[in-house]
């Protein structure tokens, strides 16, 4: 079945709004390819809404278009018909750290990217930043022992289930605000403070999990994404990664650092090169870590930081294979994951695949020369359209990653946008509307909250845009329709005052409007 957007929506085409609860009759189209928008528009027309593709098939992929689909055939061709002393490594179980070769190139190739000395012994291969994040809190949390999770807020909104997963139900995970500069480490630490003065004098019990000599248990964990972060965009200054790995090292905490977006970064203007300014090389909060004397309460060295990497974003999420890099104590106590150790390594043949490509300089190729080139074309067009169409409407927008000397870049996937002051409505009704009237699908800003904290932190006038999934000719045409929505909610205060009502009376899960 194939299907495409129509130019408006019927209720637009007519001139009028919905009546409440109303719902847009859907088209069946037949002369085009089919595609799924998403985060930004999902603009399909069907006759049956249950024929919808998978709704998160968008807001985090890239487009099609950009995978190296052949490098990879190419890849695999080249391992599976070479001698067999290349290709049964990689159909074998794998070494519990991971492919050797890859763990080789990886350790050579990020130490270009972040001027560090290379060392293999830090790195661990894994399935993919999501499935890696579950391992770490295998590994290195308890119930009993590590007394929260904090997570910058807004967050990447799929981390909290993995956390849930782990024991860290209602009142383990906790929000902690950004500003300007990405995670506020002095909020961050009143609020640690607090807690601890709360907690104190009582008794916990014993550790759920089997003390293991190659491990230990922080007492908290702090989720973050440094760079590009996920919705926000911002980027931290290397004064505030420095102020947060003190902070860990204070309180005996365990940094999870999602930096899957560190390689897809551009200038604001100009064209892509492979050079990279500074402020596209940040220092990661591991070798910021790993700079610093050992800790006198850290005498097995396996220091308070990790960067969870992830092949998903420069080549393709398929292939399910990642990279844990951290101290070497670190990376060895994470490869002795129950899991890992009785498998092996993940994603074995991939690994094998992907060394292929990182030894010869491919995937290095495809990101400077594609990924990054495309991405700066996306997001130009998507800066643009907000600029003309939404901004005079109020919305707010960011627009490079960091501030002050280094607010010349941007990167990642997302904008993250506001209602501006006073708009009258919510970023929920905004998403409602949108996908309603015109099915676009945006992601409304309070999906990035601590769903289960008691007080939640809430981002009520706030909502993200992605343009990592659409092709590059229909971001304007979400962004028209998204201005149309606007206009509609502005010119009917009171009809979709009594929509936004509803949908708080329902108590609607918004999460099913991304």
């Amino acid at each position: 079945m194939k299907w495409k957007w129509p130019s408006a929506s019927p209720l637009t085409q007519q001139g009028r709004i919905p009546a409440q609860g109303e719902l847009m009759r859907r088209q069946r189209i037949t002369e085009s390819p089919w595609w799924l928008g998403t985060s930004l528009g999902c603009l399909l027309y069907l006759e049956d809404p249950n024929q919808l593709p998978p709704r998160l098939a968008g807001p985090r992929w890239p487009a099609p278009e950009l995978l190296p689909a052949e490098q990879l055939a190419a890849a695999c061709q080249r391992v599976l018909r070479a001698d067999p002393a290349v290709y049964t490594p990689v159909l074998e179980y794998g070494a519990d750290e991971g492919y050797e070769p890859l763990r080789r190139g990886l350790a050579a190739w990020l130490a270009r990217h972040y001027r560090v000395t290379p060392d293999p012994r830090r790195i661990c291969i894994t399935g993919g930043a999501s499935q890696n994040l579950a391992c770490l809190l295998q590994s290195f949390t308890d119930v009993h022992v590590t007394r929260a999770v904090w997570a910058v807020a807004p967050v990447y909104h799929l981390a909290v289930p993995i956390f849930n997963d782990a024991g860290f139900g209602p009142g383990r995970v906790h929000a902690t605000p950004e500003d300007e500069d990405g995670v506020d480490v002095d909020a961050l630490e009143r609020k640690i403070r607090a807690l601890e003065r709360e907690e104190q004098g009582k008794d916990f019990g014993k550790p759920s999990k089997r003390p293991d000599p190659k491990r230990k248990f922080y007492r908290h964990l702090i989720y973050v994404v440094p760079t590009c972060a996920n919705p926000s965009g911002k980027s931290m200054p290397v004064t505030r990664r420095e102020a947060l790995v003190q902070l860990a090292r204070r309180h005996d905490a365990l940094i999870v650092c999602d930096d899957v977006y560190d390689f897809l970064q551009w200038p604001l203007e100009g064209p892509v090169t492979a050079a990279r300014p500074p402020e596209m090389r940040l220092p990661r909060l591991c070798d910021i870590d790993l700079s610093l004397p050992r800790a006198a309460s850290d005498p097995a060295g396996f220091r308070h930081t990790v960067s969870n990497g992830s092949f998903s974003k420069i080549s393709g999420p398929g292939v399910r294979t990642g990279w844990a890099e951290a101290s070497p104590a670190f990376a060895a106590g994470l490869a002795s994951t129950g899991s890992t150790r009785s498998g092996g390594a993940p994603s074995q043949l991939c690994a094998g695949m992907l060394c292929d490509l990182v030894d010869s300089g491919a995937l290095e190729r495809s990101i400077d020369e594609v990924l990054r080139p495309a991405l700066q074309r996306r997001h130009r067009l998507l800066l643009n359209a907000v600029r003309a169409r939404l901004a005079p409407r109020g919305v707010t927008l960011r627009e490079s990653s960091l501030t002050g000397g280094g607010a010349g870049s941007f990167g990642g996937y997302f904008l993250w946008l506001g209602l501006g002051e006073g708009s009258g409505y919510s970023a929920d009704l905004v998403a409602h509307v949108a996908r309603e009237e015109e099915n676009v699908i945006i992601g409304h800003g309070n999906m990035f909250t601590v769903q289960d904290e008691e007080t939640r932190t809430l981002f009520e006038d706030r909502f993200r845009l992605c343009f990592s999934w659409l092709p590059e000719k229909d971001l304007e045409e979400g962004v028209e329709r998204l201005e149309q929505v606007l206009i509609r909610i502005e010119e009917n205060r009171e009809h979709y005052r009594a929509v936004e009502d509803r949908l708080l009376g329902e108590n609607a899960d918004m999460k099913q409007h991304v």
